[in-house]
Order: structure tokens, then sequence, then C-alpha cells
């Protein structure tokens, strides 16, 4: 059920029809209570706290997955080839955790308790990651432990503006602004033309990029498939292309991930779940299925299955080199050239 109301809502949001215009009202509200307290970090009458060191926002203006996590690691990477030690901090949506005390993931910690995002960042990277709801608290939490992090990068919490910042980049995906009403109208948080730095679209459907500034385009290459009750057993995708193929995501629009499958050969049926979905257990049993590939991010909540049919398609960010020198650039306390 809330699969089908989530989806129902992500159309009516791409198009300005009959519930878009009722709920117009709602969303001036919305808009002039956000354009507030926005107004009120400007101006100084709330305060924005430094973590210390530079931060790195990646970020949305639209409700739901875009992208982001690939674009977290990616980021990671890139500071890291740059001689930077590197940091995250997140909400850890979705987890038990993220209301409290800031939480240190690491490659143990339960995506349960961190979140799915955090969980495969720290499984990625293996750098320090910290969650908490309060983007300030576990900045500070992090930097405490880990002295040696020299630049922190925030998954989400673009909003979050009590956390100062020094690079922000918006991450789209195939949907953009969807209708261009703010919330409940529309899919947007913010105004289309909020100010950042840099613009990211994530599309495998290779639409022409929007004239806005300093955009580009987010590439995700998968590698081969690992099995999630023996991740060290590997698999080339092509393999899986004369099998029975059942493709599963839990993301914020699955299709993005159904759709590289078939790029590859495969030809799978289809299975959506909310974003974030828990799999308390496992949907899957029944499913007359050779090979079931999942994204990473659901990968790690089913661990514990021992279901030999299930496969996790790990993808890798790439980022325009002219991205990845604004940001080193950026962080380095220098205007980009």
């Amino acid at each position: 059920m809330r699969g089908r109301l989530e989806g129902w809502i992500g159309r009516e949001w791409q198009r300005r029809g009959p519930l878009a215009w009722l709920l117009l009202p709602l969303a001036g509200v919305f808009g002039a209570i956000a354009a507030a307290r926005r107004l009120g970090f400007r101006l100084g009458w709330l305060k924005s706290v430094s973590a210390g060191v530079p931060v790195v926002v990646v970020g949305n203006v639209t409700v739901g997955g875009t992208g982001k996590t690939p674009t977290v690691i990616a980021l990671v990477e890139a500071l890291r080839e740059a001689g930077h030690t590197p940091g995250v901090i997140s909400r850890g949506y979705g987890g038990r955790a993220g209301a409290g005390q800031p939480l240190a993931v690491d490659t143990r910690t339960d995506a349960r308790d961190a979140g799915d995002e955090p969980t495969l960042i720290a499984r990625r990277t293996g750098i320090p990651v910290y969650v908490c709801r309060d983007r300030v608290a576990a900045a500070a939490a992090l930097r405490r432990d880990h002295p040696q992090v020299d630049v922190l990068v925030s998954d989400d919490g673009l909003q979050h503006y009590r956390l100062a910042r020094d690079v922000e980049i918006v991450v789209f995906d195939q949907r953009l602004g969807g209708n261009g009403f703010l919330l409940p109208a529309g899919p947007l948080r913010e105004p289309l033309r909020r100010r950042r730095d840099a613009t990211l679209i994530n599309d495998p459907f290779g639409a022409p990029l929007p004239p806005w500034h300093e955009t580009s385009r987010l590439r995700l290459e998968p590698d081969a498939a690992w099995r999630v009750d023996a991740p060290a057993e590997r698999r080339e995708l092509a393999s899986f292309a004369p099998q029975r193929v059942l493709a599963a995501a839990g993301i914020g629009a699955p299709e993005r991930f159904f759709a590289m499958l078939r790029a590859h050969g495969i030809r799978p049926f289809t299975r959506a779940f909310p974003d974030h979905h828990h799999f308390a257990h496992n949907p899957f049993a029944a499913e007359p299925a050779d090979a079931i590939l999942v994204t990473e991010k659901d990968a790690v909540k089913c661990g514990g299955w021992h279901d030999g049919r299930l496969w996790a398609v790990p993808v890798r960010g790439v980022l325009d080199p002219r991205l990845i020198a604004l940001v080193v650039e950026k962080v380095r306390g220098r205007s980009p050239a």
C-alpha cells in the first residue's frame, strides 16, 4: 500500500494537475516558512555552527532519492586522491540510532541501527562515518574521535542550515524538479533557483542537461555483482543474461536500477519497494527466479537470509573532473579557476 501511494504521489508531482493546484496554497505557506528560516540564518538571527574543517554538503531540493550516496562515495575517493582525510556525517535516515547520541558506523554496524546509506558508505570507503539527526553533533563527535579528519562530507543535510558549509552540491535524477511546485503541491523542498555551487544530474536515460549553472552529469557504472551470503564470490553482470532474473530495488527511483540492468543485456522481471524499505524478512523466498539482483543499499539489510540466489550490484559514481576540481579548490580555501 505504501509503495502504491508513493508511486501515485510521485506521478502527480510530475504534472500540474488538479491535485497540485488544489494544494498550491499550502505550498505557499510551506515556502514562506522555509524562506523565513533561510533569511534568519542569512541575517544571523539563527546561528550556523562551524565544524572546524571544510564541509561539503551533498543533498537535494526534491523529496526522494536522487543518487546522493554514490556521489558521496565518489567525492570521498576524489578527496583522498587529492591528499585529504575525509569523514562523512549523515542523519541516518531509517535507522534506530539517528535521533539520539551520535553513532559511529563501521563495517560491523547493523544497517537497522545506522540506516542503509551510512552503512553502505562505511563499508565501501572504510572512513569514519557518524550519524545523528543533529549533524552539528555528528560532526563534533567525529572530529573528537578522529582529529586527523580534515574535511567532512555531509550525506544530505542541504536544509540543515545550523551546520555551516563551504560547498553545496545538489543532485537531481531524471525527474528533475517535477512540476516545479513546493511541497505538498510538488516535490520541491526549496525553489529550483536556490543557490548552490554545483548541480549533478543522475539520469540513465540521457536527456539533455538543463541550462543551470555549473551542471554536470553523474554517471553510474556497475561493477561485478557479489553474492550477499558469500561476499567474496563475484559474477560479471553479463553472466546473468541467460537466467531467469528478478531485479528488486528499494530506492527513490527503482526504474534507474532496472534500466541499468537492461543496458547490460539482462531482461529481468522487477519488483519495486519504497525507498529505505526495511526488508525485515525475505520477500523473495517463493519467487521462481534463478538469480535475484538488488542494489547494495538494499543488500546491507539482507545479509542474514542465506539465500544463495541473492546478488548485490555495486555501482561506482563517475564525476566530471571539473566538479572535482571545484570541490578540492573550495576545500583548500581558494576560488576555482
